[in-house]
C-alpha cells in the first residue's frame, strides 16, 4: 500500500503543482508505474474545479463561477495539459514532416496554431459548462467536470498502451512509460470510468452519459490515427492534447444528447 501511495503521489507531483512529501522521491521508473494513477489525478483536479464551480455560484454570477472553475483546474496543474495542446497544435499545424513537427513541439515559443487552438478549446469548454448548468443543473455540471477530467486522462493513458513514445533525446522534459503495461492500464480503466457513476446518479437518462463516453472515444481514436500517420507515435505534448480535446468532446457529447 505504501508503494501504491508513492506511485499516486508521483503522479500528483508530475501533473500538478500540489506539494508532496520528500520521501516520495522521483525516478523514471516511478513515473512509468505511476501512469496507472493518471485518471485519479484527474478526479482530484475535477473535484477541485467542481467545488469552485458549486461554491462560486453561491456567491457570484454563474458565468464567473464557471470561469473560476476552469481557472482553478489550470492553476492546480500549472497549465500542464494546456501547454501540451498548444505545442501539439503548433507542431501538427506548422511541421511539414515528422522531424520539423517534433522540433516545433520542443520549441518553448508559442505560434499562431497554438494560440488559436488554446483559445478555441478553452472558450468551447467554458460555453459547454455554462450550457450544462443551464440545461441540467449546477450539480450535474459539477459531476460532469469530475467525470470528464478523469475519463480524458484515461484516454491519454490508453495512448501509452497502443503507441510508442517517439522522443529518444535527453532534452524531453519528461519521458512517460514507453508502453503502459496491461495491469497498469486495467487499474487506470477502473479509476477512469468510476466517476461516470456520478452522472448516472445525477440523471435518470443514461444516453447523455453514453454519448459523452462515445464522443471522447471517437476523439481519442481520431487523434491516435493522426499521430500514428503523422509522427509514428506520441510525445508528452500529444498526451496533453489528447486530454484536453477528449475532455472537450466529453462535454459536447453530453450536451448533444440532453
Amino acid at each position: 500500500m505504501l508503494q501504491e501511495l508513492r506511485l499516486f503521489l508521483t503522479a500528483v507531483q508530475f501533473f500538478t503543482r500540489i506539494p508532496v512529501p520528500a520521501w516520495v522521491g522521483h525516478s523514471a521508473q516511478q513515473l512509468e508505474q505511476a501512469a496507472r494513477y493518471f485518471p485519479l489525478v484527474g478526479i482530484c483536479v475535477g473535484m477541485l474545479s467542481a467545488a469552485v464551480l458549486y461554491f462560486g455560484a453561491q456567491l457570484l454570477p454563474l458565468a464567473l463561477a464557471v470561469g473560476l472553475s476552469i481557472a482553478a483546474g489550470i492553476l492546480v496543474t500549472g497549465a500542464f495539459h494546456e501547454d501540451g495542446l498548444s505545442d501539439f497544435a503548433d507542431g501538427m499545424g506548422g511541421g511539414h514532416n515528422k522531424e520539423k513537427a517534433l522540433a516545433i513541439m520542443k520549441d518553448s515559443r508559442v505560434g499562431a496554431y497554438g494560440v488559436i487552438a488554446l483559445v478555441l478549446v478553452l472558450l468551447m469548454k467554458y460555453q459547454a459548462l455554462l450550457a450544462l448548468c443551464g440545461v441540467q443543473s449546477l450539480l450535474f455540471a459539477a459531476a460532469a467536470l469530475i467525470a470528464a477530467h478523469s475519463f480524458s486522462r484515461l484516454m491519454a493513458a490508453s495512448l501509452m498502451l497502443t503507441q510508442r513514445y517517439i522522443r529518444d533525446d535527453d532534452s524531453a522534459r519528461a519521458k512517460p512509460a514507453a508502453q503502459l503495461s496491461h495491469t497498469s492500464f486495467a487499474i487506470a480503466l477502473l479509476i477512469g470510468i468510476a466517476p461516470l457513476d456520478l452522472l448516472f446518479i445525477a440523471t435518470p437518462d443514461p444516453y447523455p452519459v453514453l454519448a459523452a463516453v462515445a464522443a471522447a472515444l471517437l476523439m481519442r481514436i481520431y487523434l491516435a490515427w493522426r499521430l500514428q500517420k503523422r509522427l509514428g507515435g506520441y510525445t508528452g505534448d500529444c498526451l496533453g492534447a489528447v486530454q484536453q480535446l477528449c475532455e472537450l468532446a466529453f462535454y459536447l457529447g453530453l450536451l448533444a444528447a440532453l
